[in-house]
């Protein structure tokens, strides 16, 4: 059985990782709202192309059962996430249009 890893942050460490972002030095990941999401967005669409070519190479004879059904279900899992995350941010302006001006 296998046990879940435990991260231990420090302030000093949270700190450090802040002034890394705020100096740009984390590479990709820095970046503001927009450019992260169409990230995950490009991320998601790689991913169904991707199961869409295994898919495809199987039919044709070239592919393995296991690559085909570890990329479908790598696909759906992204399908899942993004559905989740568009159900909470329909639900999130559902509620901040309910509040009193």
């Amino acid at each position: 059985m296998s046990t879940i890893p435990t991260i231990v942050v420090t302030p000093s460490a949270a700190a450090d990782a802040y002034a890394r972002v705020d100096r740009g030095e984390v590479g990709q990941s820095a970046g503001d709202f927009g450019a992260t999401l169409q990230r995950a967005l490009q991320d998601g669409v790689d991913t169904f192309h991707a199961a869409d070519a295994k898919a495809t190479q199987a039919l044709t004879g070239g592919g393995s059962l296991t690559d085909v059904v570890t990329a479908l279900s790598r696909a759906e899992l992204t399908l899942q996430t993004a559905t989740t995350i568009r159900d909470r941010v329909v639900q999130a302006y559902q509620d901040i249009m309910k509040m009193p001006i």
